[in-house]
Protein backbone atom coordinates (compact mmCIF):
# COMPACT_ATOMS: atom_id res chain seq x y z
CA UNK A 1 0.00 0.00 0.00
CA UNK A 2 0.88 3.37 -0.81
CA UNK A 3 1.29 6.34 2.12
CA UNK A 4 -1.69 7.88 1.06
CA UNK A 5 -3.46 4.28 1.47
CA UNK A 6 -2.68 3.70 4.81
CA UNK A 7 -1.07 0.28 5.88
CA UNK A 8 -1.88 -2.29 8.50
CA UNK A 9 1.00 -4.38 10.24
CA UNK A 10 0.98 -7.14 12.99
CA UNK A 11 2.07 -6.18 16.57
CA UNK A 12 1.92 -9.15 18.77
CA UNK A 13 -1.09 -11.22 17.73
CA UNK A 14 -3.44 -8.48 17.14
CA UNK A 15 -3.11 -5.97 13.61
CA UNK A 16 -2.59 -1.95 13.92
CA UNK A 17 -3.16 0.33 11.41
CA UNK A 18 -1.32 3.10 10.36
CA UNK A 19 -2.37 6.40 8.20
CA UNK A 20 -1.82 9.91 7.40
CA UNK A 21 -3.39 13.48 7.90
CA UNK A 22 -1.95 16.56 6.28
CA UNK A 23 1.63 14.86 6.96
CA UNK A 24 0.47 13.56 10.54
CA UNK A 25 1.11 9.62 11.44
CA UNK A 26 -1.90 8.14 13.00
CA UNK A 27 -1.26 4.26 14.53
CA UNK A 28 -4.24 2.88 16.48
CA UNK A 29 -5.04 -0.68 16.97
CA UNK A 30 -7.52 -2.31 15.26
CA UNK A 31 -8.72 -4.84 17.42
CA UNK A 32 -8.63 -7.36 15.03
CA UNK A 33 -6.27 -10.48 14.41
CA UNK A 34 -7.82 -11.13 10.85
CA UNK A 35 -5.56 -9.26 8.44
CA UNK A 36 -8.92 -8.65 5.47
CA UNK A 37 -11.43 -7.41 8.91
CA UNK A 38 -8.08 -5.40 9.87
CA UNK A 39 -7.98 -3.80 6.14
CA UNK A 40 -11.31 -3.41 6.58
CA UNK A 41 -11.09 -1.14 9.74
CA UNK A 42 -8.25 0.86 7.56
CA UNK A 43 -10.79 1.62 4.76
CA UNK A 44 -13.41 3.27 7.36
CA UNK A 45 -10.45 5.08 8.38
CA UNK A 46 -9.43 6.24 5.52
CA UNK A 47 -12.63 7.36 4.60
CA UNK A 48 -13.08 9.59 7.40
CA UNK A 49 -9.72 11.01 7.09
CA UNK A 50 -10.93 12.07 3.13
CA UNK A 51 -14.07 13.39 4.56
CA UNK A 52 -11.14 15.95 6.60
CA UNK A 53 -9.43 16.50 3.60
CA UNK A 54 -12.49 18.11 1.81
CA UNK A 55 -14.03 19.84 4.29
CA UNK A 56 -17.16 17.32 5.05
CA UNK A 57 -16.04 16.21 8.77
CA UNK A 58 -13.33 16.84 10.87
CA UNK A 59 -11.28 13.90 11.71
CA UNK A 60 -11.02 12.05 15.06
CA UNK A 61 -8.10 11.65 15.93
CA UNK A 62 -7.23 8.26 17.78
CA UNK A 63 -6.28 10.20 20.83
CA UNK A 64 -9.49 12.26 21.02
CA UNK A 65 -11.46 9.16 20.29
CA UNK A 66 -9.95 8.20 23.92
CA UNK A 67 -11.42 11.25 25.33
CA UNK A 68 -13.50 10.68 28.22
CA UNK A 69 -16.74 13.02 29.61
CA UNK A 70 -14.19 14.04 32.22
CA UNK A 71 -11.82 15.18 30.25
CA UNK A 72 -14.42 17.60 28.62
CA UNK A 73 -15.91 18.79 31.47
CA UNK A 74 -12.23 19.36 33.11
CA UNK A 75 -11.70 21.01 29.85
CA UNK A 76 -15.18 23.69 30.42
CA UNK A 77 -13.95 24.42 34.11
CA UNK A 78 -10.44 25.74 32.77
CA UNK A 79 -12.76 27.89 30.35
CA UNK A 80 -14.75 28.87 32.91
CA UNK A 81 -11.79 29.96 35.36
CA UNK A 82 -9.95 31.87 32.49
CA UNK A 83 -13.25 33.56 31.64
CA UNK A 84 -14.00 34.69 35.41
CA UNK A 85 -17.14 32.44 35.28
CA UNK A 86 -16.86 29.68 37.76
CA UNK A 87 -18.92 30.20 40.65
CA UNK A 88 -19.65 27.88 43.43
CA UNK A 89 -22.82 27.20 41.90
CA UNK A 90 -21.08 26.23 38.58
CA UNK A 91 -18.49 23.86 40.01
CA UNK A 92 -21.24 21.78 42.36
CA UNK A 93 -22.90 20.80 38.70
CA UNK A 94 -19.99 20.65 37.35
CA UNK A 95 -18.78 18.14 40.05
CA UNK A 96 -22.20 16.18 40.01
CA UNK A 97 -21.69 15.61 36.10
CA UNK A 98 -18.22 14.39 36.15
CA UNK A 99 -19.71 12.19 39.45
CA UNK A 100 -22.29 10.95 36.95
CA UNK A 101 -20.66 11.08 33.28
CA UNK A 102 -16.80 11.58 33.99
CA UNK A 103 -16.36 8.02 33.06
CA UNK A 104 -17.82 7.14 29.87
CA UNK A 105 -16.01 7.93 26.59
CA UNK A 106 -16.99 11.20 25.03
CA UNK A 107 -17.49 9.60 21.53
CA UNK A 108 -19.55 6.62 23.34
CA UNK A 109 -22.06 8.92 25.19
CA UNK A 110 -25.51 8.48 23.63
CA UNK A 111 -28.67 9.94 23.37
CA UNK A 112 -30.26 7.19 24.72
CA UNK A 113 -27.72 6.73 27.63
CA UNK A 114 -28.94 10.55 28.94
CA UNK A 115 -32.47 9.47 28.82
CA UNK A 116 -31.67 6.55 30.99
CA UNK A 117 -30.08 8.67 33.38
CA UNK A 118 -33.01 11.28 33.55
CA UNK A 119 -35.15 8.73 34.39
CA UNK A 120 -33.40 7.22 37.10
CA UNK A 121 -32.87 10.62 39.03
CA UNK A 122 -37.02 11.32 38.55
CA UNK A 123 -37.01 7.54 40.19
CA UNK A 124 -35.40 9.32 42.89
CA UNK A 125 -37.41 12.00 43.00
CA UNK A 126 -34.95 14.75 42.23
CA UNK A 127 -36.33 17.74 40.68
CA UNK A 128 -36.49 18.84 36.73
CA UNK A 129 -33.82 21.54 37.54
CA UNK A 130 -31.18 19.74 39.88
CA UNK A 131 -31.45 17.04 36.55
CA UNK A 132 -31.08 19.93 34.30
CA UNK A 133 -28.17 21.99 35.58
CA UNK A 134 -25.13 18.92 34.86
CA UNK A 135 -26.98 18.15 31.71
CA UNK A 136 -26.39 21.46 30.63
CA UNK A 137 -23.08 21.82 31.35
CA UNK A 138 -22.41 19.05 29.40
CA UNK A 139 -23.64 20.06 26.45
CA UNK A 140 -21.87 22.99 26.90
CA UNK A 141 -18.11 20.87 27.64
CA UNK A 142 -19.02 19.29 24.11
CA UNK A 143 -19.86 22.35 22.08
CA UNK A 144 -16.64 23.55 23.57
CA UNK A 145 -15.05 20.10 22.58
CA UNK A 146 -16.71 20.36 18.57
CA UNK A 147 -15.15 24.26 18.70
CA UNK A 148 -11.45 23.24 19.46
CA UNK A 149 -11.92 20.29 17.00
CA UNK A 150 -10.98 17.67 19.64
CA UNK A 151 -14.90 16.63 18.51
CA UNK A 152 -17.32 16.25 15.96
CA UNK A 153 -20.45 15.98 17.50
CA UNK A 154 -22.51 17.05 20.65
CA UNK A 155 -25.14 14.43 21.47
CA UNK A 156 -28.38 15.51 21.18
CA UNK A 157 -30.08 16.05 24.76
CA UNK A 158 -33.18 17.01 25.67
CA UNK A 159 -34.10 18.80 28.58
CA UNK A 160 -36.72 18.00 31.17
CA UNK A 161 -39.83 20.74 31.89
CA UNK A 162 -39.29 23.12 34.54
CA UNK A 163 -42.19 24.60 35.52
CA UNK A 164 -40.35 27.06 37.41
CA UNK A 165 -42.15 30.22 36.10
CA UNK A 166 -41.81 32.59 39.57
CA UNK A 167 -44.05 36.06 40.00
CA UNK A 168 -40.96 37.73 42.06
CA UNK A 169 -40.94 41.71 41.22
CA UNK A 170 -38.61 44.25 42.65
CA UNK A 171 -41.12 47.17 42.54
CA UNK A 172 -39.08 50.91 42.50
CA UNK A 173 -39.30 51.68 46.04
CA UNK A 174 -38.05 48.42 46.71
CA UNK A 175 -35.20 47.91 44.61
CA UNK A 176 -34.38 51.30 45.75
CA UNK A 177 -34.08 50.19 49.78
CA UNK A 178 -31.82 46.95 48.61
CA UNK A 179 -29.79 49.30 46.41
CA UNK A 180 -29.07 51.55 49.72
CA UNK A 181 -27.83 48.36 51.35
CA UNK A 182 -25.49 46.50 49.02
CA UNK A 183 -21.79 47.30 49.34
CA UNK A 184 -21.17 50.24 47.48
CA UNK A 185 -19.14 48.18 45.08
CA UNK A 186 -22.52 46.05 43.92
CA UNK A 187 -24.98 48.70 44.07
CA UNK A 188 -23.78 49.98 40.16
CA UNK A 189 -24.11 46.05 38.97
CA UNK A 190 -27.51 45.74 40.68
CA UNK A 191 -28.69 48.67 39.16
CA UNK A 192 -27.79 48.22 35.57
CA UNK A 193 -29.16 44.51 35.96
CA UNK A 194 -32.26 46.26 37.19
CA UNK A 195 -32.40 48.68 34.07
CA UNK A 196 -31.50 46.02 31.26
CA UNK A 197 -32.44 42.97 32.52
CA UNK A 198 -29.24 41.27 31.93
CA UNK A 199 -28.53 37.77 33.57
CA UNK A 200 -26.29 37.84 36.05
CA UNK A 201 -23.16 36.06 34.73
CA UNK A 202 -23.34 38.06 31.30
CA UNK A 203 -23.04 41.55 33.68
CA UNK A 204 -19.78 39.89 35.62
CA UNK A 205 -18.79 39.36 32.27
CA UNK A 206 -18.57 42.77 30.58
CA UNK A 207 -15.11 44.11 29.58
CA UNK A 208 -13.70 47.44 28.93
CA UNK A 209 -12.07 46.51 25.47
CA UNK A 210 -16.01 45.75 24.58
CA UNK A 211 -16.74 49.82 25.23
CA UNK A 212 -17.28 51.50 22.43
CA UNK A 213 -18.15 55.48 23.39
CA UNK A 214 -21.07 55.04 25.23
CA UNK A 215 -21.87 51.37 24.33
CA UNK A 216 -21.14 47.95 26.05
CA UNK A 217 -21.66 44.91 23.73
CA UNK A 218 -21.76 41.20 25.34
CA UNK A 219 -19.83 38.99 23.88
CA UNK A 220 -21.77 36.05 22.11
CA UNK A 221 -19.22 33.37 24.31
CA UNK A 222 -20.61 34.91 27.57
CA UNK A 223 -23.94 35.32 26.61
CA UNK A 224 -26.29 32.37 27.91
CA UNK A 225 -26.59 29.93 25.17
CA UNK A 226 -24.18 27.69 22.94
CA UNK A 227 -21.96 31.19 21.59
CA UNK A 228 -23.63 31.60 18.57
CA UNK A 229 -23.50 35.60 17.55
CA UNK A 230 -26.90 35.91 17.76
CA UNK A 231 -26.09 36.16 21.67
CA UNK A 232 -24.17 39.09 21.11
CA UNK A 233 -26.05 42.52 22.34
CA UNK A 234 -25.28 46.07 22.57
CA UNK A 235 -26.27 48.34 25.97
CA UNK A 236 -25.94 51.69 25.21
CA UNK A 237 -25.77 53.35 28.12
CA UNK A 238 -28.11 56.48 28.07
CA UNK A 239 -30.98 58.02 31.01
CA UNK A 240 -30.00 58.95 34.22
CA UNK A 241 -28.96 55.72 35.34
CA UNK A 242 -26.93 54.11 32.75
CA UNK A 243 -25.03 57.31 32.17
CA UNK A 244 -24.23 57.57 35.85
CA UNK A 245 -23.31 54.39 35.95
CA UNK A 246 -20.72 54.28 33.23
CA UNK A 247 -19.07 57.08 33.82
CA UNK A 248 -18.82 55.88 37.80
CA UNK A 249 -17.33 52.58 36.69
CA UNK A 250 -14.84 54.90 34.06
CA UNK A 251 -13.82 56.43 37.79
CA UNK A 252 -13.47 53.03 39.23
CA UNK A 253 -11.53 51.44 36.78
CA UNK A 254 -8.15 53.08 37.62
CA UNK A 255 -6.67 51.92 40.97
CA UNK A 256 -3.84 53.01 42.79
CA UNK A 257 -1.15 50.47 43.85
CA UNK A 258 1.65 52.26 45.38
CA UNK A 259 3.41 54.37 42.99
CA UNK A 260 1.72 52.46 40.22
CA UNK A 261 -1.60 52.67 38.41
CA UNK A 262 -3.53 49.64 37.43
CA UNK A 263 -6.40 49.44 34.83
CA UNK A 264 -9.28 47.09 35.90
CA UNK A 265 -10.42 45.16 32.62
CA UNK A 266 -13.96 44.20 33.83
CA UNK A 267 -16.35 47.01 33.99
CA UNK A 268 -17.92 45.89 37.55
CA UNK A 269 -15.48 44.55 40.15
CA UNK A 270 -14.04 44.58 43.49
CA UNK A 271 -10.59 46.60 43.82
CA UNK A 272 -9.62 45.02 40.44
CA UNK A 273 -10.63 41.39 41.01
CA UNK A 274 -13.86 39.15 39.50
CA UNK A 275 -16.82 39.28 41.29
CA UNK A 276 -18.20 35.77 42.27
CA UNK A 277 -20.17 35.16 44.66
CA UNK A 278 -22.82 37.56 45.95
CA UNK A 279 -25.38 35.51 47.56
CA UNK A 280 -24.73 36.94 51.10
CA UNK A 281 -24.80 40.26 50.72
CA UNK A 282 -27.64 40.37 48.69
CA UNK A 283 -29.83 38.38 51.59
CA UNK A 284 -28.19 40.53 53.58
CA UNK A 285 -29.29 43.44 51.99
CA UNK A 286 -32.65 42.18 50.97
CA UNK A 287 -33.38 41.06 55.05
CA UNK A 288 -32.26 44.98 55.44
CA UNK A 289 -34.70 46.75 53.41
CA UNK A 290 -37.81 44.50 54.54
CA UNK A 291 -37.87 41.76 51.09
CA UNK A 292 -36.32 39.05 52.85
CA UNK A 293 -37.39 36.56 49.62
CA UNK A 294 -36.42 38.48 47.15
CA UNK A 295 -33.96 37.05 44.22
CA UNK A 296 -30.90 38.58 42.31
CA UNK A 297 -33.16 36.90 39.22
CA UNK A 298 -36.21 39.09 40.14
CA UNK A 299 -34.49 42.00 38.90
CA UNK A 300 -34.66 40.69 35.40
CA UNK A 301 -38.05 40.00 35.32
CA UNK A 302 -38.79 43.44 36.57
CA UNK A 303 -36.65 44.90 33.85
CA UNK A 304 -38.89 42.83 31.46
CA UNK A 305 -41.99 44.10 33.43
CA UNK A 306 -40.72 48.27 33.16
CA UNK A 307 -39.97 48.08 29.66
CA UNK A 308 -43.75 46.94 28.89
CA UNK A 309 -44.93 48.95 30.93
CA UNK A 310 -43.06 51.94 29.64
CA UNK A 311 -44.40 51.14 25.98
CA UNK A 312 -41.13 49.76 24.66
CA UNK A 313 -41.76 47.84 21.89
CA UNK A 314 -41.19 43.73 22.17
CA UNK A 315 -38.24 42.93 19.76
CA UNK A 316 -36.58 46.08 21.62
CA UNK A 317 -36.92 44.60 25.06
CA UNK A 318 -35.83 40.95 23.72
CA UNK A 319 -33.04 42.36 21.86
CA UNK A 320 -32.13 44.52 25.63
CA UNK A 321 -32.73 41.28 27.82
CA UNK A 322 -32.02 38.87 25.90
CA UNK A 323 -34.88 36.67 25.52
CA UNK A 324 -34.56 34.56 22.21
CA UNK A 325 -38.19 33.54 21.85
CA UNK A 326 -41.79 35.22 22.43
CA UNK A 327 -42.75 32.54 24.90
CA UNK A 328 -39.26 32.80 26.89
CA UNK A 329 -40.05 36.84 27.18
CA UNK A 330 -43.93 35.90 28.25
CA UNK A 331 -42.73 34.22 30.68
CA UNK A 332 -40.82 36.83 32.65
CA UNK A 333 -43.70 39.27 31.98
CA UNK A 334 -45.73 37.89 34.06
CA UNK A 335 -48.80 39.79 35.21
CA UNK A 336 -49.44 40.24 38.79
CA UNK A 337 -52.55 41.55 40.51
CA UNK A 338 -51.68 45.37 40.24
CA UNK A 339 -51.12 45.07 36.64
CA UNK A 340 -54.42 43.06 36.07
CA UNK A 341 -56.32 45.65 38.10
CA UNK A 342 -54.89 48.20 35.96
CA UNK A 343 -55.95 45.87 32.82
CA UNK A 344 -59.67 45.67 33.80
CA UNK A 345 -59.68 48.78 34.39
CA UNK A 346 -58.35 50.07 31.27
CA UNK A 347 -61.23 47.77 29.48
CA UNK A 348 -63.98 48.58 31.80
CA UNK A 349 -63.51 52.25 30.36
CA UNK A 350 -63.01 51.17 26.79
CA UNK A 351 -66.51 49.54 27.21
CA UNK A 352 -67.99 52.33 28.66
CA UNK A 353 -66.68 54.85 26.24
CA UNK A 354 -67.77 52.09 23.36
CA UNK A 355 -71.50 52.05 24.95
CA UNK A 356 -71.29 56.27 25.33
CA UNK A 357 -70.59 56.43 21.79
CA UNK A 358 -73.55 54.20 20.83
CA UNK A 359 -75.91 55.94 22.47
CA UNK A 360 -74.57 59.25 21.40
CA UNK A 361 -74.71 57.58 17.73
CA UNK A 362 -78.00 56.41 18.28
CA UNK A 363 -79.73 59.67 19.51
CA UNK A 364 -78.56 61.36 16.82
CA UNK A 365 -80.31 59.22 14.38
CA UNK A 366 -83.23 59.55 16.45
CA UNK A 367 -82.69 63.33 16.17
CA UNK A 368 -82.51 63.01 12.33
CA UNK A 369 -85.69 60.43 11.92
CA UNK A 370 -87.49 63.32 14.37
Amino acid sequence: MSRGDGRVYLRGNVYWACYYLRGTQHRESTGEADEQRALKFLKARLKEVHADEIGARPFVTPKNQKLTVHDLLEALKANFELRGKLSAQNASHLRRADEDFGNHLAVGLTSETIDAYKKRRQAKGDKAGSINRPLQLIRQAYGLAVKRSHLVRVPYIEFLPENNARKGFCEENEFRKIREFLPVYLQDLATFAYCTGMRFGEVLSLKWEYVKGDVIELQAEDAKGDGDEENARLIPMVGKDLAGILERRKAAQKMKDGDTTKFAALIFHHNGHAIVDIRKAWKTACKKAGVPHRLFHDLRRSAVKNMDEAGVSRDVAMAISGHKTQAMYSRYNIADVKRKRKAFELVQEFREAQAAQATQEQNVISIARG
